[in-house]
């Protein structure tokens, strides 16, 4: 503490015993805003004080402040601990702003506009950063590819995941069927990640000029078929390990035809999964849930279908959650 602060300081004290004006009191509030931005630690400042008030008070009183100063020496420690932590967390924070935004980059920005296929999908994380990963590739002649993903992880790590997996996406050669593309990106995540993570997929493709529907899942939550003309739905055929687990996977791959009005439904987990009064959803709920939204377009319906989800869980999901929504147009006269 230099002298030019100790004598203002011992100026101020003797002005406010004198007087006690609040425009002095104002003046010590501004004079220890000051010393905290300078970061002046409490332990000086109450020595200071000690030092003003020497020879005004009895001796005992003078003494009682060497007490004080070592109790404010931990204190001050303390202070300067917690603003590293606090320093510490708005730089987590920065970094956690970065890698969300860099997530959003990773998913395409909207679903494909092709007059021979209506498209929906939704994806909200539960938390800040989702596990859950969508994809759309353009395989050429008139078939588009779909990709849904879970990544049984949450924050950075899902992240860092979903980049890769889109990386290796990237790098395929988009002639390649379902099951092809799920054994290569076996292989990618085998090598890459750590065996305690896990990554569900389901990949299709479809055909829109024969409204053919080729699939092939790894482990991922079995998807719904909506026959319009009966009014029904169907489970789909799934099946294969999740990615990762071991080497020389191969996924069967299953395919169905869809008529004019029929819709296939992806999701993952955390739609079936979602709490309501202490239970899971469940399949058959969610098919009545569909089945009320089916009449909208396809972007619509899926997030007409998560609005709903989302306000039967009190607003509060506990697992990312995510819908793609395939239907077949149905011909106009």
């Amino acid at each position: 503490m230099n002298d030019e602060i100790m004598e203002r300081y011992q100026q101020l004290l003797i002005s406010y015993l004198s007087d006690r004006k609040e425009d002095q009191l104002y003046e010590a509030q501004q004079m220890s805003k000051w010393m905290i931005e300078q970061k002046i630690p409490p332990e000086e400042m109450v020595s200071m004080h000690a030092e003003a008030v020497k020879g005004h008070l009895p001796e005992d009183v003078q003494h009682s402040f060497d007490l004080l100063i070592e109790m404010m020496i931990g204190y001050g420690t303390a202070l300067r601990e917690h603003e590293s932590l606090l320093n510490r967390q708005r730089e987590l924070e920065y970094e956690i702003e970065v890698a969300v935004g860099m997530q959003q980059t990773l998913l395409p920005d909207a679903p494909p506009d092709t007059p021979d296929l209506d498209i929906g999908v939704v994806s909200v994380p539960a938390q800040r950063m989702s596990g859950d990963y969508y994809n759309f590739v353009n395989h050429g002649g008139g078939c588009i590819g779909v990709a849904l993903s879970d990544i049984i992880g949450k924050g950075i790590p899902a992240a860092l995941c979903m980049s890769m997996i889109k990386y290796a996406m990237d790098q395929m050669d988009n002639s390649s069927g379902p099951s092809e593309i799920l054994r290569r990106l076996n292989i990618v995540v085998e090598r890459n990640v750590d065996p305690s993570m896990f990554i569900t997929m389901i990949y299709g493709v479809y055909d829109t000029h024969r409204h053919h529907f080729q699939y092939a899942a790894a482990g991922h939550e079995p998807g719904l078929l909506y026959r319009d003309r009966e009014g029904d739905f169907e489970d789909l055929n799934t099946g294969g390990l999740v990615l990762g687990v071991a080497e020389g996977i191969a996924y069967e791959e299953f395919g169905l035809d869809l008529a004019p009005g029929d819709t296939v439904i992806l999701f993952s987990d955390g739609v079936t999964e979602a709490r309501i009064d202490g239970h899971f959803l469940g399949r058959e709920p969610l098919k009545k849930l569909i089945r009320s939204n089916l009449h909208l377009p396809a972007q619509e319906a899926v997030e007409a279908i998560q609005q709903d989800l989302y306000e039967r869980v009190n607003y509060r999901l506990k697992d990312d959650q995510t819908i793609l929504l395939l239907r077949r147009p149905k011909v106009v006269d």
